[in-house]
């Protein structure tokens, strides 16, 4: 019967950890098929591209929840007293726990790298290639393969590296701690596969955090400044807009006069006058749609709800201080107290007390409150970045490639769109590690500490109880497998650290940016100078 009931409480904790995680997974869902749908273009939208975007987009916020479901089963397996639960007294109970979390991760990051060198190149040159109207289906499907084998090959040259490239980190820290986190590593990663996924991962994060600091920390601004300062005033707008009109009317009359008696014009006439019929254009195009912005409902309803939005925006810059001081005090932490550069500035608890890690550390106890705060700071970071890269288009270098605009973006920009943000959510698990390091390395498990009393009595102690850090027990304390995948090789927390830093300073740049810009347009996106006659944003609304 005891065994009985022990196996029957392990299972109710194990359900309702993935329960949670199932019910997570039909909002991110339901969330990436409405968030598809709001940016693809009316007249270029493609079924192909729309599901695999939504399926990209799902599949890296899914592997993001996993982190809330690995910390709530190993703190599930301590009472607060720090010791085991009776369901997990058993070391092969506990390891039967964790494995599942660790075959879940294979999984999604096996899948993950499907979709990144196969699955998203194929169906994004497809396209590219069904731009040229002389190519045939077979045709188009030849030249997709022929540029997503590039891709393969990549994927493949990372497979090899992480399976070969030694784990071990140079011999001069001989610190306990760090003794104690390597035999974890060495625990963790005997497989050669794993360490092939692992270093693979860790190179497409590497990549999520440039893309995270590019446009993440620039949205992290500019989306709360924004909402505050508002849209500029519609009727002023309108008129200014048509006194614009009227002046480029003017100058194209005055440059025609000068043809009137038959007399051709000038090679600089005529490049101004096609100059100035393609502004004319353009402004009869924003005269439309400011027309149609001023009967629209929605845009009343948003004037009258102004105060809520101000609200919103102050409640958003509040977070983006918080997340970069709590980033601040976490890099500044592994500065004074990590084990090094040549560890990967691996952090053996916490010592400066960091506000968002302690929050997560009272809230994890009361499941699943963690578990929604996790998910809020990850769809912050979506939208912050889906703000980031709306108002800075998507470029290579210098070259602009895509805008991105809702309800006019190309299939293409879409795919290009969901790779970015499938690259920044994967580097959300890190991103929250740097937040919060005490809670995604242990959550709120807590061990006994047994201090020896200055007593005549040789068996006096006094038993305290201590979170867990890396001066616990190993047998104590139960690391979690998001850690162990994040710092399996240090180099990585190398290079993770130091973007922190830059990540911190392009915020606080971006900011200033924000702050000295002025408003938006109503219509902000709606019209750009390179728009065809017959774009999307033609189809206004009645």
């Amino acid at each position: 019967m005891a065994a009985l009931a022990i196996a029957s409480s392990f299972y109710s904790e194990s359900i309702l950890g993935w329960s949670i995680f199932g019910i997570v997974l039909l909002v991110i869902l339901a969330f990436c098929w409405i968030y598809i749908r709001k940016y693809q273009s009316r007249q270029e939208s493609e079924v192909v591209s729309t599901i695999t975007a939504i399926c990209a987009l799902a599949i890296a916020l899914i592997t993001s929840a996993l982190l809330p479901v690995d910390i709530f089963l190993v703190s599930y397996m301590k009472n607060p007293n720090g010791t085991y639960k009776e369901w997990a007294s058993n070391n092969m109970t506990r390891l039967a726990v964790e494995d599942s979390v660790l075959h879940a991760y294979y999984s999604l990051y096996s899948i993950i790298l499907f979709c990144v060198f196969l699955w998203i190149p194929f169906v994004y040159f497809y396209y590219e290639e069904k731009d040229d109207d002389n190519l045939n289906k077979c045709s188009q499907v030849k030249n997709a393969l022929k540029y997503t084998f590039g891709f393969i090959v990549v994927c493949a040259a990372l497979l090899l590296v992480g399976a070969f490239v030694p784990l071990a980190a140079p011999t001069n820290q001989n610190t306990t701690e760090w003794e104690k986190i390597k035999h974890l590593f060495e625990e963790f990663g005997t497989s050669r596969g794993l360490s092939a996924l692992s270093f693979s991962i860790s190179s497409l994060t590497l990549i999520g955090m440039l893309s995270v600091i590019t446009y993440t920390a620039y949205g992290m601004s500019v989306l709360p400044l924004n909402l505050i300062k508002g849209t500029r005033n519609l009727a002023y707008e309108r008129l200014e807009n048509t006194e614009d009109l009227e002046d480029v009317e003017n100058q194209i009359e005055k440059i025609k006069s000068k043809c009137a008696d038959g007399r051709p014009l000038s090679t600089r006439d005529r490049r101004t006058l096609h100059k100035l019929e393609g502004k004319l254009q353009v402004l009869k195009r924003r005269d439309r749609h400011l027309e149609s912005a001023e009967k629209n409902v929605c845009l009343k309803v948003c004037s009258i709800l102004r105060p809520l939005k101000i609200l919103f925006g102050i409640c958003f810059i509040l977070v983006a201080f918080l997340f970069t001081i709590a980033l601040f005090i976490s890099n500044l932490d592994k500065a004074l107290h990590s084990a090094g550069l040549n560890s990967g500035f691996i952090i053996f608890g916490t010592n400066i007390t960091n506000p968002l890690n302690e929050i997560l550390l009272h809230l994890q106890p009361v499941f699943p409150l963690d578990y929604i705060l996790i998910a809020v700071i990850t769809m912050y970071f979506v939208f912050t970045s889906m703000a980031g890269i709306q108002n800075m288009g998507i470029w290579f270098f210098w070259i602009r490639l895509f805008k991105i605009r809702p309800g006019k973006t190309r299939p293409q920009a879409l795919l290009f769109l969901c790779m970015i943000l499938l690259l920044i959510v994967l580097h959300t698990s890190y991103m929250i590690y740097s937040l919060a390091p005490q809670y995604v390395m242990y959550g709120s498990q807590n061990y006994i500490l047994q201090n020896k009393l200055p007593s005549p009595s040789e068996n006096s102690t006094l038993s305290v109880t201590r979170f867990c850090d890396a001066d616990a027990p190993v047998d104590q304390c139960t690391v979690t497998r998001t850690y162990l995948f994040l710092h399996k090789f240090w180099f990585f927390g190398t290079i993770y650290y130091f973007g922190n830093w830059a990540f911190i300073a392009v915020f606080l740049i971006g900011l200033v940016v924000s702050c000295c810009k002025g408003k938006k347009s109503v219509i902000d996106g709606e019209v750009e100078p390179d728009d065809s006659d017959i774009s999307d944003d033609e189809f206004l609304p009645s």
